[in-house]
């Protein structure tokens, strides 16, 4: 089951990166502050109706002891919508997502794990993709420098990519910190950990509303679309995500990494983005070991 989960959040994901690139403006300045308030409100919306209807048992306490965890996964998020103001989507997600590898390094090297051969072929195959990836797309992308000021959302330059090799530092220690919570120590239940991680986000989202007031900005819902279906993309990647790392997070790390893939196969789609035989071939290879680890399930 837990592959199942895994599957339908790195989907979920891969399309809010979509939508979160759609919505991202590098002329306004608070665009990424607009984007966490978004996502904060859409969590926050949810973890309410779940509370309620699922009846399940939360209290303050429970925010508090998955703070860690919460406050490096939006440290790593904010960082991540900040930089897609200036990097192109397609190799902004590649180089954050090698946060997989970093946290299943982490977890194998902290905790006693017993791997069959295709589970580890698999994950290195994922993960060595997710990385030729991200250099094939830095290649690419310093071609993008010669690009009209019409195309200048797609510009980038070494403050711009110093944002995903933070994302990816920061979300890896969060996974791994999330690992030990969920799965490895199971310090607090699936949903208890689901609810206090979006209610925290939302807390985030109304001081960041309250911090654009004071400047004078205006928020508008209803002008926030793009914004918004990331956000709901996001929550729900998130629902299934916790379900998944409560399972198998040593597995599932890298695999829900290869989100990235699938962000980049959206882009070209959606965004117009151009593929070449390089990229083609890196994805296959993901693909090919996302199949190993279905494989792995049955047998």
């Amino acid at each position: 089951m837990w592959f199942i989960f895994a599957i339908l959040t790195t989907l979920s994901w891969a399309f809010a990166d979509l939508f979160y690139k759609k919505g991202a403006d590098p002329q306004e300045k608070s665009s990424h502050i607009r984007t966490v308030i978004m996502v904060g409100l859409v969590m926050g919306a949810h973890a309410i109706i779940y509370w309620i209807v699922r009846g399940v048992s939360f209290s303050i306490m429970d925010v508090v002891l998955y703070l860690p965890v919460s406050f490096l996964y939006i440290l790593s998020m904010a960082i991540g919508y900040f930089g897609l103001r200036y990097i192109a989507l397609s190799l902004s997600s590649p180089v954050q997502n090698s946060s997989g590898a970093i946290t299943a390094i982490l977890i194998f090297i902290f905790f006693s794990h017993s791997l069959r051969p295709i589970e580890v072929s698999a994950i290195v195959i994922i993960t060595a993709g997710i990385i030729m990836l991200a250099v094939i797309e830095r290649r690419a992308d310093l071609k993008l420098k010669a690009l009209t000021p019409a195309d200048k959302k797609y510009v980038s330059s070494f403050t711009a990519l110093i944002f995903p090799v933070l994302y990816c530092i920061i979300d890896g220690l969060g996974t791994f910190t999330d690992a030990i919570y969920l799965d490895e120590m199971s310090l607090i239940g699936e949903d208890q950990a689901l609810l206090a991680y979006e209610f925290t986000f939302l807390a985030v989202a109304v001081i960041a509303l309250i911090w654009l007031k004071v400047k004078g900005e205006k928020f508008v819902i209803w002008h926030e679309k793009d914004r918004g279906v990331a956000a709901l993309f996001e929550t729900a990647g998130q629902f299934f995500y916790v379900y998944a790392m409560a399972r198998n997070a040593i597995i599932v790390a890298p695999l829900i990494a290869s989100y990235s893939v699938f962000s980049v196969l959206l882009s070209r789609i959606f965004l117009k983005e151009k593929l070449n035989r390089a990229q083609y071939a890196v994805i296959s290879a993901v693909l090919f070991g996302i199949l190993l680890l279905a494989i792995s399930e049955v047998v």
